[in-house]
């Protein structure tokens, strides 16, 4: 009896996490992210924040599903996003083609990573209201992350216009409904 009391409050207990686990996985993969870009593996770093996304959508998912969702679990999900989405991506542009362009490459992508942090904590502090107001930083990221398949298509300025217009459409004011 007390080895099955003991399985149904572990049960129980990681079930009430299950929603954080997913949220820490999507750090996890993000932070992988970085160092594999860091490292030069700039491909297995794109399949990361891929893979990141798709934890990211899972996440508040299984929140609501298993009536889970918490203040922590909020900030923690905008924590991971801005590890998986925010500066990810930037480092992989950057790693990928924003270097060639020394200081103004640097500071573009920096913009990017400090834009994604303003537009999370704007969400972290409004009421919910069906509403997104600005790009969500992972659908940003997703799109920055994408971009790098034309890197041997495409001009190298292109990229910087793409780290802008990304950059001032996660703080713009236009408002998108929630999926």
């Amino acid at each position: 009896m007390f080895l099955l009391d003991v399985f149904d409050q572990t049960i129980k207990k990681l079930k009430a996490q299950m929603a954080n686990i997913i949220t820490l996985t999507n750090l996890s993969l993000g932070s992988f992210a970085i160092i594999q870009g860091l490292k030069g593996n700039l491909n297995l770093s794109l399949l990361l924040i891929f893979i990141a996304a798709l934890a990211d959508r899972f996440d508040g998912m299984v929140a609501r599903k298993l009536n889970i969702e918490s203040e922590l679990g909020k900030q923690l999900d905008s924590m991971s996003d801005i590890i998986s989405f925010g500066v990810a991506p930037a480092l992989l542009i950057y790693q990928g083609i924003l270097f060639e362009f020394g200081a103004p490459g640097a500071f573009f992508t920096v913009l990017y990573i400090g834009c994604g942090a303003f537009r999370l904590a704007r969400f972290n502090i409004t009421e919910g209201n069906g509403y997104f107001t600005g790009l969500p930083i992972t659908v940003a990221g997703c799109i920055a992350t994408f971009s790098f398949f034309f890197i041997p298509y495409s001009s190298p300025q292109v990229f910087i216009y793409i780290m802008i217009i990304l950059s001032f459409l996660m703080i713009s004011p236009f408002k998108i409904k929630k999926m």
